[in-house]
Formats: structure tokens, C-alpha cells, sequence
């Protein structure tokens, strides 16, 4: 018997009719099996039990999910203390932990409500402040999804905290956290997620962008995009570390300390990506069309994790072989890392529409991107430590250009929704120019919002001397002068072991 399923599903966000209720789960169910059964009665007695079944099967996958992403804050823990020298890691260590904190604090407050809360404008939600009146019935508005979209949050917000390491304050970071987990991207997610947003897919055709509204499966834009953009502003303003440049010219790079760290952190951010993409269907239990019981979202779901591993791969070995054309060697392991997450972050806006073949062409592509940026920034006297802005920001933007480029017209309506008259999909699958289009005008509205919002915050952190420590400390040990001691064990002598 095929499951009972809702109507359509939205990546990310709650699924609603326009007088803000769900479809009962079991009303087609009954109304399928009573002829069979020849009684009404059990015929929804049944379908009742296959709805309760359905809840827990997908509210489990959720949560799951949610798990997956937030091991990410980890990876993302781990790869910025290696990527660090050994005098900076406690305090890159525990700028993480503040992230997840205060991130928590300030999504339950704010940053749910901005993005989800229903009903709302194009712009804002307006409802579920601290979680109030969240409803309870709803597989899409109930406290499952709250911890998944904080997780994302939480991601987000992250990227930028590498951009700022090795001379930011810790108050700084806070207010960054707070500020752009409650606030800079809900209203984001909200546009492209929410039934309501202005970008978003499902809204009628006529009020679509382009007819067609954006196709941000996982969030390249959304989340990598947008993280990326804000360390832009940040390691911008507050300028590159001591000693890095010199009369415009590199005089210093400063190395990583523990390689082991930094390859920790990538394969934990790689293992959390698998609830990062394929986790964004947020259910699994659902058939397509009149394939039976054999195909539904759980093939969309592996071919998704399928995706998104090809994407990281491939752009990890174009990485090396980059490296080996340009240099001559193979490329040290944080470009080889730097790499893989960059084919990672590319491929999570189309992950979920692309064949596996084009996923292979995605990574490719934003290594080649990754390698231009990073060169691009030394020319201009730019300095991120982990190269996050070029790499989220850089493959971000590659990402949501890709999917409108190479979206496939059965995968776009198999996980969104058919609709008359059929979706734009791909350009280059045949799919015409208005999905390319309306992500051209993503990338620039994205942009645009958090380069408002950002740039200001950390203008105006430098002018209250609250951005960048004094350059004693950045010179000596940020471990002792603001976190009360090394990172790892001392000698009799009070040298470090390590």
C-alpha cells in the first residue's frame, strides 16, 4: 500500500496551503482504500496507523539530519585550529563554541520566527518568537525542524569566524553570532524557504521570479554564500594580520599547526554534509508519481548523497592536479581540504537535480574558482586565514549559477512539484533562461542584503575599537593575553610540549 504523503514537499520549509493548515495525511488514503474495504470506518481506522507511522519514519529521519549538520560545528572546530598557528587556538576554539551558544539563544529568540514564522510577508516572518504557539501537528513547524534550522544557522554563521581569526576580538565574534544568526540569515532563508518568501519555488507562477523562483536545494546561496560574504566584509575591514603583507607584496604566510586537526575537520564536515544535502528533503517516507512503492524520495535522497559526493571529490583531485600544473608539487593539505569543501559547498544548491555526471563538472569547476579567488585576494593584499570568503563565497555563488545551468526537468519536478504549463529547469538541459535568470538575480540580491547588513556591524565595531585585539597581542599569544593560558601541556619550565 502506498504510504500516505503530503501534498508537495518544500526543501526547508514548511509546507502549508494558503489558509495555513495541512491536508490531513490520511484524507486520500481513506478515500482510496473505503471502496476496497467496503467500510469507511476501518478504511481510516488503517490509514490512521499509517499516518502515525509516517510522522515518526520522518520526524526520526529529521532529527537524524539534525544531528548529522550539527557534527559539522565540530569539523568546523577542528579544521580552524589546525589551520591556525598554536598561540591563536584557544581562541579560535572557543570562538566555535560560542557560535553554537549564543547561535542557540538567538535563533530560538529571533531567528526561527524570522525565517518560518507563518503567516508573513515576501520579506519577514512574523510569528514563533521563542518557539510561542509553535504548532505541535505540524512535521514542518514542530520542534524537529526548529534544531535542524538552527543547526544550518549555526553553519552559517561559522563560515565567517574563520575570515576573522587570529585578530578579532571575542566580543566581537559574539556580537557577529548573534547578530547574524538572529537576524542577517533568517530573513535570507526566509526568502527562498519559506511558502512566503519572495524567491521562493512553490509560490503561484505568477507571482514567481521569472516564473520560476530560485532553486537553492541546501542553501549554496542561502547558507555557504552568505557566510562567506560576511567574512568578506569582516577580514576586509579589519585589515590581514601582522607581518602578512608588505609594501603590497605577500612578506609572511603563516602555516596551519596540526595538519591532523585540519584533515579531522574536513572529513567531519564532509560525514555532516550528508545531513546537510540529502537531509534538506526534511522527510523520506513519500512515493513519486505512479512509480509505486520501488521509487520515491528515498531514491532522490541517495542520488542526492551521491551528488554531493562527487562534487567534493572531483574538486578535491582538480585541486592537485591544479596544484602540480601551477607549482610543480602537489599541493599542501590545506589546499587539497580547502578543495574538497569547495566541490561541497558548490554542489548543495543543485545537488538534489543534477545528474551525477554534472555534479562531477560542478567540482571542477568551483576548484578552478577556488585556485582564481585565492590568487585574486593575494594580489589585492586580502587576508582570510582559511581562505572562507573565496570559499564559501566564491563556490557559493558558482553553486547557484551551476544549478540553473544544469538542473534536470524530471528531478525539478519530481522534488518540487509538477505544475501546468512545466518549470523552467536547466539552460543547459534544455530548460530555457529563466531559472538562470532568477538565480542571476539571487546572486546579486544576495549579495546586496548582507553586504548591507554586515558591513555596517563591523564598521562600526572597528570605530568603537571593539573589532581587532591591540597589536601586542596579536604578536604575542592570544592564548595567555585573553583565554588564560596554552592549548596544549607545558614543561617544568612552563614550555610548551607541543
Amino acid at each position: 500500500m502506498k504510504a500516505a504523503s503530503r501534498p508537495f514537499h518544500l526543501a526547508h520549509s514548511p509546507v502549508a496551503n494558503h489558509d495555513h493548515q495541512e491536508e490531513p495525511l490520511n484524507m486520500s488514503c481513506s478515500a482510496d482504500l473505503a471502496p476496497h474495504l467496503g467500510n469507511v470506518s476501518a478504511a481510516e481506522y488503517i490509514c490512521n496507523k499509517f499516518t502515525d507511522s509516517d510522522l515518526a519514519i520522518n520526524n526520526t529521519y529529521l532529527l537524524f539530519s539534525a544531528y548529522f549538520v550539527f557534527m559539522m560545528q565540530c569539523g568546523f572546530a577542528m579544521l580552524c585550529a589546525g589551520a591556525v598557528r598554536k598561540k591563536n587556538t584557544n581562541n579560535i576554539m572557543l570562538v566555535n563554541v560560542m557560535d553554537a551558544v549564543a547561535g542557540a539563544i538567538s535563533y530560538y529568540l529571533f531567528g526561527f520566527a524570522f525565517a518560518f514564522g507563518q503567516p508573513s510577508n515576501k520579506f519577514i516572518g512574523k510569528h514563533f518568537f521563542a518557539l510561542k504557539d509553535i504548532p505541535s501537528e505540524s512535521t514542518y513547524l514542530d520542534y524537529s525542524n526548529f534544531l535542524y534550522q538552527w543547526a544550518f544557522a549555526i553553519a552559517a554563521a561559522g563560515i565567517a569566524l574563520g575570515s576573522l581569526a587570529e585578530r578579532t576580538r571575542f566580543s566581537a565574534c559574539l556580537i557577529y553570532s548573534i547578530f547574524f544568526t538572529g537576524f542577517v540569515y533568517p530573513v535570507l532563508s526566509h526568502w527562498y524557504w519559506s511558502p512566503y518568501g519572495w524567491a521562493n519555488p512553490y509560490r503561484a507562477p505568477g507571482a514567481l521570479l521569472f516564473s520560476s523562483g530560485v532553486i537553492d536545494f541546501a542553501g549554496s546561496g542561502v547558507v555557504h554564500m552568505a557566510g562567506g560574504i560576511a567574512g568578506f566584509w569582516g577580514a576586509l575591514i579589519e585589515g590581514p594580520r601582522r607581518g602578512r603583507f608588505f609594501d603590497g607584496r605577500i612578506y609572511y604566510k603563516p602555516k596551519g599547526h596540526n595538519p591532523a586537526l585540519l584533515l579531522l575537520g574536513t572529513f567531519m564536515l564532509w560525514f555532516g554534509w550528508y545531513g546537510f544535502n540529502p537531509g534538506s528533503f526534511l522527510i523520506i517516507n513519500k512515493t513519486y508519481g505512479s512509480s509505486g512503492s520501488f521509487y520515491g524520495q528515498w531514491s532522490a535522497i541517495s542520488r542526492t548523497a551521491v551528488t554531493t559526493t562527487l562534487s567534493g571529490t572531483a574538486a578535491g583531485l582538480t585541486m592537485i592536479i591544479a596544484k602540480k600544473i601551477l607549482t610543480g608539487a602537489w599541493g599542501n593539505l590545506a589546499d587539497i581540504c580547502n578543495g574538497i569543501l569547495g566541490g561541497f559547498a558548490a554542489i548543495t544548491s543543485g545537488c538534489s537535480v543534477v545528474e551525477p555526471w554534472a555534479a562531477i563538472i560542478c567540482g571542477i569547476v568551483s576548484a578552478l574558482v577556488l585556485i582564481w579567488l585565492n590568487m585574486l585576494s593575494e594580489r589585492f593584499g586580502f587576508d582570510d586565514p582559511l581562505e572562507a570568503a573565496q570559499l564559501y563565497g566564491g563556490c557559493g555563488t558558482w553553486g547557484l549559477l551551476f544549478t540553473s545551468l544544469f538542473a534536470k526537468k524530471k528531478f525539478v519536478n519530481e522534488v518540487y512539484g509538477e505544475r501546468p504549463g512545466g518549470r523552467p529547469y536547466g539552460l543547459y538541459m534544455g530548460g530555457g533562461g529563466k531559472l538562470f535568470a532568477a538565480h542571476f538575480v539571487a546572486v546579486f540580491v544576495n549579495i546586496g542584503w548582507v553586504s548591507a547588513t554586515m558591513a555596517p556591524l563591523f564598521l562600526i565595531l572597528k570605530y568603537l575599537n571593539l573589532l581587532r585585539v591591540s597589536e601586542e597581542e596579536e604578536i604575542s599569544d592570544m592564548n595567555w593575553s585573553r583565554f588564560g593560558g596554552s592549548a596544549y601541556p607545558l614543561d617544568d619550565d612552563g614550555i610548551e610540549l607541543f
